[in-house]
This record gives structure tokens, sequence and C-alpha cells, in this order.
């Protein structure tokens, strides 16, 4: 398989529909529709059920769907990595959730900044579920991932520290000075429904909750009294007098990682892992 058909053919997995696929790849639509039964015909295998009203992945659609994704994520990384090792200054790029791991950030640049052939880190901070993609696909050389949120298979990862979580409500609120809740008590609750984050392809669950992209749209509204959210224990530091918080004791502890390609030979990235599992 050439990557150009992985390229079409994720594009109709995530549209499902020809023709906003052929207009977000800037082609015409019939040979876009060749290349797709040419690599059908190849494989030997159905990807695509097609009627005049609408497009729907088989089951081998969405095995090819999930490969090619990390297929072409590989063929990314390999093109930034290869161009990042060739510029004259060099550098580390290290992707991080904005907000999460405030304090290990700081103290971890400070530290590496003094060790001794330290150079320039550019941090990029992303929203939710961000910093595991750009590690993958080669926009980042390093990133700090919390499990279980973010995935590390087929990462290179040090564990740096375990915190519990707890519920984030309206100051004010009935059950804000409650001594702890447990999580079947907060996910059935219908007067603050939990949030509905996007998933990869910009699509949200369906459920009652309000559709939120960050942690400050998040913050807003279980102020405005519209959600409530169960988070990381460190991120109390960074509510407004509008929330309380309530330990949530049964929901799974959230583990902050260190975490690096397995191929990656970068003498930064090891100095700066060894920096951060020293503190």
């Amino acid at each position: 398989m050439e990557t150009r058909e992985l390229r079409y053919f994720v594009a109709i997995a995530e549209e499902l529909h020809f023709g906003r696929a052929a207009q977000r790849l800037a082609m015409a639509q019939p040979p876009l529709s060749r290349a797709i039964q040419q690599l059908e015909r190849r494989l030997g295998v159905v990807l695509l059920h097609r009627t005049a009203r609408a497009v729907a992945l088989t089951e081998a659609g969405m095995v090819l769907l999930r490969e090619a994704r990390v297929a072409l994520d590989a063929v990314e990384a390999a093109e930034r990595r290869t161009r990042r090792a060739a510029a004259e200054q060099p550098g580390v790029v290290l992707a991080t959730k904005a907000g999460a791991a405030g304090e290990l950030l700081s103290k971890l640049l400070a530290a590496y900044a003094a060790e001794p052939g330290a150079v320039a880190v550019e941090v990029l901070l992303c929203g939710p579920g961000e910093q595991e993609r750009l590690l993958r696909d080669g926009r980042a050389d390093v990133a700090l991932l919390q499990r279980p949120f973010d995935t590390t298979a087929g990462l290179d990862t040090e564990d740096l520290y375990t915190e519990q979580q707890v519920v984030v409500l309206p100051a004010g609120h009935l059950s804000a000075d409650r001594s702890h809740m447990s999580m079947a008590e907060v996910t059935t609750r219908t007067d603050l429904p939990l949030p509905r984050w996007p998933r990869r392809d910009g699509s949200y669950p369906d459920g009652p909750g309000p559709q939120v992209r960050d942690h400050t749209q998040l913050f807003q509204l279980i102020a405005l009294g519209r959600a409530c959210a169960v988070v990381p224990e460190s991120l109390r530091a960074h509510l407004r007098d509008d929330h309380a918080t309530v330990p949530v004791p049964d929901a799974p502890p959230v583990t902050t990682v260190i975490a690096w390609p397995p191929h990656s030979r970068s003498k930064a990235v090891a100095d700066l892992v060894r920096t951060a599992t020293r503190l």
C-alpha cells in the first residue's frame, strides 16, 4: 500500500462521504473512488459499504483505519524528526497538557537548564489528549502524559508520580461540603452531568453533558452550574473561588509519566528523562 492510498482511505473513513473527502483532499471525486476500488481489489476485501445515501466502514475497514493512522503518523514523524535533526541549533520539543503537572514542569525545565550540555526546550501546551498525538507524529520529542487518560502503548515511559482524583462542583452546591463521593454518585447526577470531550475525529459521544474542548471552558461551565468533572487533585491549584472539590476515593488514580519514542537516540531526550525521574 502507498501512503497516498492510506491518506485517501482515512479521509473517506473519517468523513463517511466521498464528496466531502474529495474536497478535503483537494481532488475530484471520480479518481478518489477509483483509488479506493483499486485498493479493495488489491487487498481482496470490502472496506466500505456504499449506498446511494450513506457510506459505512466494514469490519475490515475499521481495522485499516486504525492501522493507517498509525502508519501515517510514523511517516510524518520520520519526516519531522529528520528535519529537526538537521537543524543548526539543536533542541528538544516537549508536549504537555495545559494546566497539568505545572509545578513539575517548571521544576523540570529549571533543573534541566542547569545540566551540562543542556539544549533549548520548546514547550508545546496542548488540549486534552493532544500531547500523545504530537509525540507519535513527530511534532514532539518527549511528552508528559497521564494514565489512564492517555495511551502509552508503543512508547517508552518512566512513571513520575501518582495522585487521586476529585470531583469539581460549583461553590455552594449541596454536595460541596461532603467528605467524599463515589464514582457511581458522580456519573448518575442529573443536575450536574459529566462533560463530553471530542473524539480524535472531532465528533462528540452522545450524552446529556455539555460539549467541551479545554479546561478553561469546562471550569466556566462548572461555575455556572451546568456540569461537574472528575479531575486529578493537582488541578485544584487552577480553580477559582466559585469552585469546590470533593474527593472521589474509588476513581482510578492518575499517574503522570514522561514518554518518548522507543527508537529515540537523542541525548537531549535521555538527559531530560533522567532529570524528570530524579525530580
